[in-house]
């Protein structure tokens, strides 16, 4: 029996709300757009897998789709983000398009990677994505190394890292925090904490109260934010971002999440309960409350959030037909630069 049973919907004790001033409804109904498109990708990305027409796998970040959204939404256009070997939302959330990305999870010449990356590489460095990274918690020493850059420049900008409860259990992803505290780097460092490393739940793998308890012994501020609430993501990155800007170094966030789909495609899940996961979908899904947030305000009905769900199946379509008609690599390609480093900034 799984020890993971879905917290109440009014969110985990000391867990971070959002401010009063929450942003308008018009901003909200774009959040759940980007949200609808996340979740749409991840459910054909399964099912393309599954058929053989992706090839390598992926790793399903739908029910994680408020981290990535409200996250985004707090940074700056030049601001740098790295993420893990589960960045499907990343990427969406940081601007890189279904198209691009769908493409390069086929492998395709049109892809953000140009096709040799796949769903664990995916990087844009015109947007300051520097990509997924399929090394467990190596993608927050990349932000970290992105914030070292910022200080000595004296940009005003930050790196994110993700990483995951199981990166948290990874001797790499302290010694991470722990030079950008002692350097007190523009670094907002982002646990995804899924409760699941793999197949071992967080409770048999980490000792203590928390993720964000451990990281508060290097001294720099670590909290626990509600992961399936949008806007309680959004309001903690834009004050840890603030704080950094104004020279006072990193922040640690552990956001309290669940992915819905396994580890990876094919995971048969005999580690956990369906009617845990069905728990979180109905008491915490991160498309839902947003949802009823938007309804409760009187700025979305039915008939709106159908559109809505339309409009990202179409966007969804749209991607999965460029990819199957976009162009293989070129085999004489093979020794070029890779194409984030070709032509791109």
């Amino acid at each position: 029996m799984s020890e993971a049973a879905a917290p109440a919907a009014t969110g985990q004790a000391g867990a971070q709300s959002p401010a009063a001033g929450a942003p308008p409804a018009g901003v909200l109904r774009d959040w759940l757009g980007q949200m609808l498109v996340i979740r749409q990708f991840e459910a054909e990305s399964v099912r393309l897998s599954l058929a053989g027409q992706i090839p390598g796998g992926i790793h399903s970040s739908a029910g994680q789709e408020a981290v990535a959204v409200g996250t985004a939404q707090a940074l700056g256009p030049d601001d740098v983000v790295s993420g893990t070997h589960r960045s499907h939302h990343h990427a969406l959330a940081k601007g890189l398009t279904p198209r691009e990305v769908m493409a390069e999870l086929y492998g395709k010449a049109s892809g953000c990677a140009g096709g040799r990356g796949g769903s664990m590489h995916l990087v844009d460095a015109r947007r300051h994505f520097l990509g997924s990274n399929g090394i467990v918690g190596a993608g927050l020493g990349l932000a970290m190394g992105a914030a070292l850059a910022m200080k000595m420049r004296s940009q005003q900008t930050v790196a994110v890292g993700y990483f995951g409860d199981g990166g948290a259990n990874t001797g790499r992803v302290w010694e991470f925090i722990n030079l950008a505290a002692l350097w007190k780097l523009p670094l907002i460092a982002v646990c995804e904490n899924n409760l699941y490393a793999v197949e071992t739940h967080i409770s048999q793998a980490m000792a203590g109260d928390s993720v964000a308890a451990r990281a508060s012994g290097f001294g720099l501020p670590a909290e626990t934010v509600d992961g399936q609430d949008v806007l309680a993501v959004h309001d903690l990155v834009r004050r840890a971002r603030n704080r950094a800007l104004a020279g006072q170094g990193p922040t640690f966030i552990e956001a309290l999440t669940y992915r819905y789909e396994g580890h990876n495609v094919g995971d048969v899940q005999n580690y956990r309960e369906k009617s845990e996961v069905a728990a979180w979908l109905e008491a915490r899904d991160p498309v839902d409350r947003l949802r009823q947030r938007l309804a409760g305000l009187g700025e979305l009905d039915d008939a709106s959030f159908t559109a809505a769900t339309a409009r990202a199946e179409e966007v969804v379509a749209d991607a999965i037909a460029y990819a199957e008609a976009a162009p293989w690599p070129d085999p004489a390609s093979v020794h070029r630069a890779w194409p984030a480093a070709a032509g791109r900034p």
